[in-house]
């Protein structure tokens, strides 16, 4: 297996102290590009940690960032809830963290360029919130972003033209409530209008937060549920987004696609 070189990396937003993680693989060539992996609602988790293991062991450089400050995770849907309360009542401070996220990851010396963002959940809004207020992204994957969450996009005209370089893959469950068929509709022409680059995959019988194997046992509910035949296809997307917007990176020639 793969070796990998990990570590805590402790950056500020404001008076926050905040506690990321970037991991690498030993023998990667440095500096390189590099993923800016956004947790989910439950903060920067061993799960979230573990998919950053993963996507670094195929050859890329993952920096983790921590939104909610001093590494702080929950368990408790509510208390994820309130959090992300909390960043919707203040979308300043939201976004601060992950600008502050991606420069922490930008000053580290295995990275090199402006990263991809990678958000699951709460992680992908984050993302695409990002971009949309001019986050220097080369793309962004978002896996079952909550779209409920994104503010209007503005004009495109008044872009820097940032935006008209970056790719976007959206990975979305049909049944998702968070993510309605209008909704989607508005994103993906707001996308298009800035000169975004996008694919939308869009999974039957799939509801939020379909990535979640610690949802495979969990009560049916009308909202949430994992789904390991769209997780993988998600995944797969994935890789093969990262290998076209770096394509010095070969990894998903080196793992089969995931299939269930």
């Amino acid at each position: 297996m793969t070796q990998l070189n990990q570590r805590d990396v402790t950056y500020r937003c404001g008076s926050v102290e905040l506690v990321g993680y970037l991991v690498t693989a030993a023998d990667l060539p440095q500096p390189g590009p590099a993923v800016l992996l956004i947790h989910d609602a439950f903060g920067l988790t061993r799960d979230m940690r573990a998919i950053a293991d993963r996507l670094a062991r195929l050859g890329t450089s993952v920096f983790a960032a921590d939104v909610w400050g001093d590494g702080q995770t929950f368990s408790s849907p509510r208390d994820a809830e309130t959090m992300i309360g909390t960043m919707l009542q203040d979308r300043s401070t939201w976004l601060a963290r992950i600008d502050a996220a991606a420069e922490a990851a930008s000053q580290q010396p295995e990275i090199t360029g402006p990263p991809v963002a990678l958000g699951y959940c709460f992680g992908g809004s984050s993302a695409l919130e990002y971009l949309r207020t001019g986050g220097r992204l080369r793309g962004v994957i978002a896996i079952h972003p909550g779209l409920d969450l994104l503010a209007p996009w503005g004009d495109p005209t008044q872009t820097d033209g940032w935006l008209a370089g970056a790719s976007v893959l959206l990975c979305c469950g049909a049944d998702d409530p968070m993510a309605t068929a209008s909704q989607r509709e508005q994103l993906v022409q707001s996308l298009s209008a800035s000169g975004v680059e996008w694919e939308l995959d869009l999974y039957s019988d799939t509801k939020h937060a379909f990535s979640s194997v610690a949802l495979e046992s969990a009560p049916p509910n009308d909202v949430i549920g994992y789904n390991a035949r769209s997780a993988a296809r998600a995944w797969n997307a994935t890789l093969r987004l990262l290998h076209e917007v770096f394509p010095q990176w070969t990894a998903p020639d080196s793992e089969p696609p995931i299939t269930t």
